[in-house]
């Protein structure tokens, strides 16, 4: 499937997303910040990306964190994983937080979250009043025990 992106001023020499693998399920974003942006425990900062894209109707791109800063770092998204509508044209941003104990300093260029297309089923709500019942029923959160180390 071919997407189009359109690079912004802001994203000037810097790389579209890109899968780094031939396994790789989500394409890697890049900071269009202009130098350097300090992120400080706590705090949370919208990040462009330095591109817009027209999604095709019937999917979504989902953002979603990089495991190796999310683990070394502490640093994630706030919203995870994010959506972007097949709608929006703007400038795809990155709402980054640094749950880490120490400042976090991105540079342009660094790659900040990845982005993975998925289909999406859109459903026609029908209210009931009552619905089927299943073995499960209405059993929520921890219903099935805590694993090995018990309740």
């Amino acid at each position: 499937m071919k997407v189009e992106f359109c690079k912004l001023k802001n994203g000037e020499g810097l790389s579209l997303p890109q899968y780094q693998t031939a396994g790789a399920a989500g394409m890697d974003i890049c900071a269009a910040v202009e130098d350097s942006v300090v992120l400080q425990p706590g705090e949370i900062v919208l990040i462009p990306a330095g591109f817009a894209m027209a999604i095709p109707d019937g999917f979504e791109a989902q953002i979603r964190p990089r495991s190796g800063l999310a683990v070394k770092h502490g640093i994630t998204l706030i919203n995870s994983p994010g959506t972007i509508d097949s709608d929006y044209r703007g400038e795809i941003k990155i709402p980054l937080i640094n749950h880490g104990c120490e400042p976090f300093t991105l540079w342009r260029g660094d790659r900040i979250a990845q982005m993975v297309l998925a289909s999406v089923v859109r459903v026609e709500v029908v209210e009931v009043s009552e619905l089927d019942n299943t073995d499960r029923g209405t059993d929520g959160f921890g219903h099935t025990g805590m694993g090995s180390g018990g309740e």
